[in-house]
């Protein structure tokens, strides 16, 4: 059996993508609070979360045989690490941040099975037009910004600020 552990509906989709239906997959989020220090750098606290994330939902399960994938997702720019905003005028100043910039989106993966687990990390570098204040909050009410990494989403409302992408767009969705 795979199990993603993760809560993300845009990761379960991305599975989704390349795991044939008829084999499927379980979704079972991690316990893991989210909390290491951010004092490292960026692809180090995202792999190092996944796997925090993946060694929860292991060890809640006891099922070794399972392949269990856990992932992590961090905005950054200027060396500062984006997670999700705490409420909307954070959400505000992140993209404020991130208008007319090029900022990385960088997800770590852990693989776990059988005892053993391995990760890797992806970045993609990721372009934004400049936003005017308005645009910004508008996309604030949608309440969409609260539950992603930098406060936006690609594959929504906010695809229209990105002007580019150099690297995997997948990875800016939270999967690579």
């Amino acid at each position: 059996a795979v199990v993603l552990a993760s809560g993300s509906p845009r990761r379960k989709e991305l599975l989704g993508l390349v795991l044939p239906e008829e084999y499927g997959f379980e979704v079972q989020t991690s316990d893991f609070a989210e909390d290491l220090p951010k004092d490292t750098d960026a692809a180090d606290y995202a792999l190092r979360t996944a796997t925090a994330k993946g060694e929860s939902v292991v060890k809640a399960r006891n099922a070794p045989d399972e392949l269990v994938i856990s992932a992590d997702t961090v905005v950054v720019r200027k060396d500062k690490i984006l997670e999700k905003p705490r409420d909307d005028d954070h959400a505000r100043d992140m993209l404020s941040k991130l208008s007319g910039k090029t900022h990385k989106v960088i997800t770590g993966v852990a693989l776990f099975h059988k005892g053993r687990s391995c990760g890797f990390h992806a970045c993609t570098k990721v372009t934004f037009s400049k936003l005017p204040a308005a645009a910004i909050d508008d996309y604030v009410a949608t309440g969409d910004p609260l539950d992603k990494a930098g406060g936006y989403g690609i594959q929504g409302r906010a695809g229209c600020f990105v002007e580019g992408i150099d690297g995997c767009y997948h990875n800016v969705v939270g999967l690579p």
